[in-house]
């Protein structure tokens, strides 16, 4: 019986700290968020970071996540790996009709 107890105990463990490090990576809008919150992304650092908000104050918004491919030094493989991570909506607002 012991075992049992202690085999759900680290179940339970182990199901709560995968939940926390999901909770982790939070979307991130690559239209509103700052260099900051875009250096947290796999394959960009504060240099890259910069670069995307600099492209987008000087040519608008992403139409797509895909489109971050367009900002110089930044290829498809590093949106592909961040794709479940990027959005260029906000989450927080209601959707139109």
């Amino acid at each position: 019986m012991k075992h049992s107890s202690l085999l759900a105990t680290l179940t339970l463990l182990l199901s709560l700290m995968s939940g926390f490090a999901f909770a982790q990576a939070a979307s991130i809008n690559i239209n509103t968020a700052d260099s900051t919150s875009l250096a947290s992304l796999s394959g960009i650092g504060q240099s890259k970071a910069e670069a995307i908000v600099e492209y987008r104050e000087a040519n608008g918004p992403f139409t797509s996540t895909q489109d971050l491919a367009n900002v110089k030094g930044i290829g498809a493989r590093t949106v592909e790996k961040n794709a479940n991570r990027l959005t260029t909506q906000d989450t927080n607002s209601p959707k139109a009709p």
